[in-house]
């Protein structure tokens, strides 16, 4: 069994994503499609490379993302969500509207992200179905 500070719903998510990378990994594979290591080191946010492989292995033992070679190129690994990843969607958007409302969002340059908050239900149920097709088959 694993040891957890409390089971405290609230402590158990932030022990998972409570870092500063972990959601701008995944925000990286959803929105953007960046499905292979260098991509992920491109992010504006500048993460040393030893810390992304960090919380790729951290996200792939939690079961948020899988990994598998690449079938274009058997050198690359190609990184995916699984159904655990795509559930973050919804929360992902909440916060990017908590973001949108409280801090100093460039909307010029992250339109989508308003674009996902305003979307409604129906839009995310579609990206969801994407996602889903796109990493889990």
């Amino acid at each position: 069994m694993e040891n957890h500070r409390s089971l405290c719903p609230i402590n158990l998510t932030l022990e998972v994503f409570g870092d500063k990378w972990s959601m701008v990994i995944i925000r990286d594979i959803m929105f953007q499609n960046k499905r292979h290591f260098r991509e992920l080191l491109q992010s504006d946010e500048k993460i040393a490379s030893n810390i992304l492989t960090d919380r790729l292995n951290m996200l792939e033992r939690e079961g948020v993302i899988s990994k598998a070679s690449d079938p274009e190129h058997k050198q690359k690994i190609i990184y995916s969500l699984t159904e655990k990843g795509i559930d973050l969607l919804p929360l992902i958007v909440e916060i990017g509207a908590w973001s949108i409302k409280h801090k100093p969002v460039d909307l010029v340059k992250h339109k989508h992200a308003q674009e996902l908050v305003t979307a409604g239900k129906e839009m995310l149920a579609e990206i969801r179905k994407e996602l889903m097709k796109q990493h889990v088959g």
